[in-house]
């Protein structure tokens, strides 16, 4: 099994900048992507940007150009910068974590999860 936690939200005001930080431990796969989502009241959860073992990176439209995922493989943890926050960014932000299993990637595991909220 995997564990993720979630750390680095807060309260924070428009144009400003958070990292959140995602720690892996337990039987993690060489080969993974772990990705950030989040869950704003009243909307469906959303993916936000993912990072693969090779470090290939993908960005959902509202956050390119401002968030910058990445990861450290010897420490087992993933980084998503946030710079430039909108109040439409606050939200429930999760990790999760996709095994490839050698022929397809396996149901994963997130993390509780950390509130970001931007104030205006």
């Amino acid at each position: 099994q995997v564990q993720l936690v979630e750390s680095g939200g807060g309260l924070v005001q428009a144009g400003g900048s958070l990292r959140l930080s995602c720690a892996a431990s337990g039987n993690i796969f060489s080969i993974n992507v772990i990705g950030w989502y989040r869950q704003a009241p009243g909307k469906e959860r959303e993916l936000v940007a993912t990072i693969s073992s090779a470090g290939s990176t993908n960005y959902a439209d509202s956050v390119k150009g401002r968030f910058t995922i990445s990861r450290d493989n010897a420490k087992n943890t993933v980084y998503l910068q946030m710079n430039s926050l909108k109040p439409e960014d606050t939200a429930v932000y999760y990790c999760h974590l996709a095994p490839w299993s050698g022929t397809y990637f396996r149901a994963g595991y997130w993390g509780q999860g950390t509130q970001v909220t931007v104030s205006s």
